[in-house]
């Protein structure tokens, strides 16, 4: 390896020991009855935020996941007062969207068999700075899988649970 190739090495290896991160945040999520399922950690790096999210006693299948703009979650109304999502914009909610994506679209949650659902995803597309602002965020977990097209929630269905971030 040359001097020049070296040098670059240890230029990038200082750099990335250097690159910090917040401290991670958690939010525990609850089901319809108000008891907690489960629990998220949002870790925010130079480049966005990687989220672990690992929950129990939800249906199997594959769930929509996003995040919604009110970080509040009051099951006796269907987790309604989170507000619609992050970054709103009209007519492009979907991963796969050409008119979007939103701030708080994210991939779906697949739960197994056993009713256990754990998944990381990282997003490029929303800070910890835009969560924890005055009024928070939520992570909603719907009844059906995103299709991440169909206008305005991917067919996802209701809202079966639900956590605060912030707020």
């Amino acid at each position: 390896m040359t001097r020049a190739a070296l040098t670059a090495l240890g230029l990038l290896c200082a750099t990335a020991a250097t690159a910090q991160t917040a401290a991670p945040v958690t939010s525990d999520i609850i089901g319809l009855e108000g008891a907690p399922i489960g629990e998220a950690t949002l870790t925010e790096g130079p480049n966005g935020l990687l989220i672990h999210l690992r929950v129990e006693g939800l249906e199997p299948g594959k769930h929509g996941l996003h995040l919604h703009a009110e970080g509040t979650c009051d099951p006796s109304e269907g987790f309604t007062t989170s507000g619609g999502h992050v970054g709103k914009i009209e007519g492009g909610h979907g991963l796969l969207n050409p008119d979007g994506p939103e701030m708080g679209d994210l991939p779906n949650l697949f739960v197994a068999s056993d009713g256990i659902g754990e998944m990381e995803a990282f997003t490029s597309l929303v800070t910890l700075e835009t969560l924890l602002d005055e009024d928070g965020a939520a992570f909603i977990i719907h009844e059906n899988a995103d299709d991440h097209l169909t206008q305005p929630i991917g067919g996802a269905g209701d809202r079966v649970a639900c956590g605060i971030l912030g707020g």
